[in-house]
């Protein structure tokens, strides 16, 4: 029976289908090649100055914050038909994004087996960045 306060036309909110370690591995490893290639053109033009793994590291974490801010996902997620969302399933905002990719630091350590170990204790898939922001990888098709 429908509560009273239901409206007849309101519809279940889509389960979120969490992704684990697999395909996030992989939408990683499109989005490093994607900003190697860049690094790498920068470097040339740079003349392998000192100044080149400053400007590589700020141009990746860049990279991660303003995609996923913006569009919902990087580039690798794309490709894979993923999505960064809040846990509630609404888009994330500048502040998620930030807060989950300067923790992507802590994750990445040991090529990402902490956050891997995080990801497979989770009943959610989050990693450390994504537990303090809020936020889950989900498929989006």
């Amino acid at each position: 029976m429908q509560s009273p306060y239901e409206s007849p036309y309101q519809q279940a909110a889509p389960q979120l289908q969490y992704v684990s370690v697999g395909p996030r591995f992989l939408a990683v490893l499109i989005d490093t090649i994607l900003v190697g290639i860049v690094n790498g053109i920068i470097s040339v033009a740079l003349h392998n100055s000192g100044a080149v793994g400053a400007i590589s590291a700020v141009i990746a974490i860049a990279y991660y914050i303003v995609m996923e801010a913006t569009q919902g996902a990087t580039v690798g997620k794309m490709v894979l038909g993923l999505r960064v969302v809040k846990v509630d399933g609404t888009p994330i905002s500048w502040n998620e994004s930030v807060i989950r990719n300067l923790l992507r630091i802590v994750d990445g350590l040991f090529v990402y087996l902490i956050g891997a170990i995080l990801v497979w204790n989770s009943p959610t898939r989050q990693r450390l960045g994504d537990r303090v922001a809020k936020t889950v990888v989900v498929r989006s098709r």
